[in-house]
C-alpha cells in the first residue's frame, strides 16, 4: 500500500510500505477513506533531523473495517469507524477515568510496526477499544464533520470543558487555527455567552464568527489584552482556551484572564519554561488542560455532528489525493490552508 513518510524537515514522501495485516488477536485492519494533515505534524515538518528510517505519518483518520482479530467482538468487516488520535484499550483504570491518552497499553500511530493514519490502510491495535463505529456509509456527506472527532474537535473540546465553560460564561479562545476554531465551537456548545476569539487571519475569524465567536481581537501583546478588557468592562474573560502552544500565546492568555479564572492549555507547548509567575499567583489563576482524551469525547460530541448543529468539518479548506499529500504540508506551513483533507 502507499503511506506518507517524512524523511527529515520539509521532506515528505508518499511510498511503498508492507500492507496491514493482523499481528493480535485484538486487531483490525481499517481501510483509510480520509485523513488529514494535523498542526501539530507542522513541528517535524519544520524541525525534524534527516534520517534513513523515515517516520510515518498521520494519527487523523476514518475509515471501513476490512479484517478483525478473532478476539474483536463489537466491529465487523464493512463498518464506518473513527480512530482517534492515539490508540487504546479502553478498559484499563485510566481509561475508565476517561483518561485513554494515559492508556497503559495505548500507543501512538506510526510509531514501530503501527501504521500512521495518513496511508491506504492500517493496522489498529485493541480495536474494540479504540475504534468507534459511525451510524453512516462511506459515501456520506458528513465524513469531513465526522472525521473531526479523530482530534481537532474533541480537542477544542477538552479546552472548553477543564476551562469550566458554562453558561453565561466569558470566554477568549487564543488561535484561529482548527484547534482554535473547534475550541468556539465547543464554547458555544457548552453555552458561553461572550466568545472572544484572537486571530489576525480574516478568512479564519470570519469562520470563527460562523461558529459563534461574538467578537474578534486582531491584535496581539498590550494591544490585544487592552482590546480584551475593553470588551469585558476591564475585567477580562473567566476562561481561556490556549490552542497555540507558543510562549507568547500563554502569557497573552494569563493577560487576559478575569482574576479566579482558569487558562485551559490544548496547544501542544513548544516551550519548556511555563512563564506563571508570582503576580499571578496572587490573582488566583487556575492552569488546566493537557493533550486531549479524543476517545472520551466521541460518543458525546458525535450527535452534534450528525444533527447538523455543529458543522466542525469546515476548518478542511483544501482536499488532496495522498499522492499529493506533501502539499498538504507546504499549503498548512505556509499559511496558505488551514487545514489539509487527504483522500487516499
Amino acid at each position: 500500500m502507499r503511506a506518507t513518510l517524512m524523511y527529515a524537515a520539509g521532506d515528505v514522501r508518499v511510498e511503498d510500505v508492507a500492507d496491514p495485516k493482523i499481528h493480535q488477536p485484538t486487531d483490525a485492519v481499517v481501510r483509510i477513506v480520509l485523513s488529514c494533515v494535523c498542526g501539530s505534524d507542522l513541528w517535524p515538518y519544520k524541525s525534524l533531523p534527516a534520517t534513513d528510517e523515515p517516520r510515518r505519518m498521520g494519527h487523523e483518520f476514518l475509515g471501513v473495517v476490512e479484517e478483525t482479530g478473532s478476539q474483536v467482538r463489537g466491529l465487523k468487516a464493512g463498518d464506518v469507524v473513527v480512530a482517534p488520535f492515539v490508540y487504546s484499550d479502553n478498559t484499563c483504570a485510566y481509561c475508565r477515568e476517561g483518561l485513554q491518552t494515559s492508556c497503559v497499553h495505548g500507543g501512538q500511530w506510526g510509531v514501530g510496526d503501527v501504521d500512521g493514519g495518513q496511508g491506504q490502510a492500517a493496522r489498529v491495535p485493541y480495536a474494540d477499544g479504540t475504534l468507534v463505529r459511525l451510524p453512516v456509509g462511506e459515501d456520506s456527506e458528513l465524513l469531513p464533520d465526522l472525521l473531526t472527532l479523530s482530534d481537532v474537535l474533541c480537542t477544542g473540546y477538552h479546552a472548553a470543558l477543564t476551562a469550566g465553560v458554562a453558561p453565561g460564561d466569558s470566554v477568549t479562545v487564543i488561535g484561529d487555527g482548527a484547534v482554535g476554531l473547534a475550541g468556539v465551537i465547543s464554547a458555544k456548545l457548552l453555552g458561553a455567552e461572550q466568545i472572544i476569539l484572537m486571530g489576525r487571519h480574516q478568512v479564519r475569524t470570519d469562520l470563527g464568527r460562523d461558529f459563534g465567536a461574538t467578537d474578534v481581537v486582531a491584535d496581539r501583546g498590550e494591544e490585544g489584552v487592552a482590546r480584551v478588557k475593553e470588551l469585558t468592562g476591564g475585567e477580562g474573560t473567566r476562561r481561556v482556551l490556549e490552542c497555540v502552544g507558543l510562549k507568547d500565546a500563554v502569557v497573552q492568555s494569563f493577560g487576559v484572564v478575569r482574576d479566579g479564572g482558569t487558562v485551559s492549555r490544548v496547544g501542544a507547548p513548544q516551550f519548556t519554561d511555563v512563564p506563571f509567575g508570582f503576580d499571578d499567583f496572587l490573582r488566583n489563576i487556575t492552569l488546566t488542560g493537557g493533550v486531549a482524551p479524543a476517545r472520551a469525547y466521541i460518543e458525546e460530541l458525535m450527535p452534534h455532528v450528525l444533527d447538523g448543529s455543529i458543522r466542525p468539518g469546515r476548518v478542511f479548506d483544501r482536499t488532496l489525493g495522498l499522492e499529493d499529500v506533501a502539499d498538504g504540508y507546504r499549503a498548512m506551513n505556509d499559511r496558505e490552508a488551514l487545514k489539509a483533507l487527504i483522500r487516499p
